[in-house]
């Protein structure tokens, strides 16, 4: 296992890249933490697998630095950084039994029979194959090759770091949520360091102990699950970790309130001084009321998810959503929406410019 360190990181694909748009990876500082369970999140062409690639050695990197505790891998090849790696198709050897696809790896590196004969028995009982460990691997269901194929990843005691590229892509909607926890019980269990790839957030959120959220090539934003739902950094984040995402409306601010279709609207503390640009305000439907007062809006769309409903207004031509746990609206209703002021954010340029009022301490 290992820390792994990203300095002043940057990639084009581009022989002679001429400006910040012909890099695929714009500037990227990162620490990941000896044992950590973290998640890459963002769409395709964001530049996780661009990173992905540089990690593993399969990309050596336009700039920067790779560092593996501390010692600098940037220009050696996979064979020689200790990563393991599962793809989002199933790397295994058919013709093989599933205790030999799981012994392979240490085979190849001329380990001791018997402590292969001890890891793959570990390894097949957390993973749950154990009554399978004598069956061709090309009569497993895609779900169980996957298993074995993560399982060949984590049998070595000496990786640095297990990656996952977008491992659950192939495996039917059903199981996904059985494979996800069985994941993250085997991060629980063998602590290695491993770094999750994906567009799902679910997946990035019920993984990760911390998440890296990409657009266009840049991180705009790590933290703990809570934290990038809590208080997005960056409205892309608020859009892209939720369902519904974070309403993002346009605003203005005059004499320091920030103002939404021509009324004033409660902030979670000061707007940063500077503050300017493309001004938006960021609130989650799950902070946004239906109330004897507020801003007038019209309902649009009512929809019962189970658990909730998620109601659509409009203000003016701007469509506004709010989680209702009560008695819904009607489509057509006249309506006042409330923005809960401790979760309601200005932000410029996509940039949060706002401050947390400090609460005052208990005397």
């Amino acid at each position: 296992m290992a820390k792994i360190t990203l300095k002043n990181l940057r990639h084009s694909y581009y022989p002679d890249p001429k400006g910040p748009q012909d890099f695929a990876l714009k500037e990227v500082d990162l620490d990941w933490q000896d044992g950590g369970a973290y998640a890459l999140l963002g769409p395709s062409g964001c530049g996780k697998s661009t990173l992905l690639n540089i990690i593993s050695g399969l990309l050596v990197p336009s700039e920067g630095q790779i560092l593996f505790d501390g010692q600098d891998v940037t220009t050696l090849p996979p064979d020689q950084r200790n990563i393991a790696q599962v793809f989002q198709f199933p790397v295994i050897y058919d013709t093989m039994t599933v205790r030999e696809n799981l012994a392979f790896p240490l085979k190849n590196r001329g380990v001791d029979p018997a402590i292969i004969e001890k890891r793959v028995a570990e390894i097949a009982e957390m993973l749950e194959v154990t009554d399978m460990l004598d069956r061709k691997a090309a009569g497993l269901s895609p779900d169980n090759k996957q298993k074995i194929s993560m399982g060949r990843g984590l049998v070595r005691d000496d990786v640095n770091v297990v990656m996952f590229d977008e491992p659950l892509t192939v495996i039917d909607p059903h199981l996904k949520w059985k494979l996800r926890t069985k994941l993250k019980e085997l991060h629980q269990r063998v602590s290695h360091t491993m770094i999750y790839v994906t567009h799902d957030q679910t997946e990035a959120l019920t993984f990760a102990d911390q998440v890296v959220v990409m657009q266009l090539g840049e991180v705009v934003q790590i933290g703990t699950p809570e934290e990038l739902f809590e208080r997005p950094a960056h409205t892309f984040v608020g859009h892209f970790i939720g369902s519904p995402g974070m309403n993002v409306l346009p605003a203005e601010v005059k004499d320091g309130q920030a103002l939404f279709a021509g009324r004033a609207v409660a902030l979670e503390g000061p707007i940063n001084a500077g503050a300017s640009g493309q001004l938006e305000i960021g609130i989650r439907p799950e902070f946004v009321r239906l109330a004897d007062t507020g801003i007038p809006a019209t309902v649009t769309r009512v929809a019962d998810v189970g658990r909730h409903t998620v109601v659509e207004a409009t203000v003016g031509t701007h469509k506004v959503a709010a989680i209702q746990n009560g008695p819904a609206p009607q489509k057509g209703d006249e309506v006042h929406l409330h923005f809960t002021p401790e979760h309601t954010r200005l932000y410029a340029d996509g940039w949060i410019a706002t401050t947390p009022a400090q609460k005052e301490s208990a005397a």
